[in-house]
């Protein structure tokens, strides 16, 4: 029962990141500069959310 729990939750975190490396081809980040970096990640996280709904909205 904790394994189904800690399945559960892992699941729901790591599926955006798969979304991102297969995707969107994010797989190594380019070193320039922090806010650069964390403005592009926070992009695709975006992108990545309106991925996983892309159905829901399209209807």
């Amino acid at each position: 029962t904790t394994n189904r729990i800690i399945a559960k939750v892992r699941a729901k975190v790591e599926h955006p990141f798969r979304v991102i490396k297969c995707q969107f081809g994010y797989v190594k980040t380019r070193y320039r500069g922090l806010a650069k970096n964390r403005a592009q990640l926070f992009t695709l996280f975006a992108l990545g959310n309106l991925f996983l709904v892309r159905r829901k909205l399209m209807a």
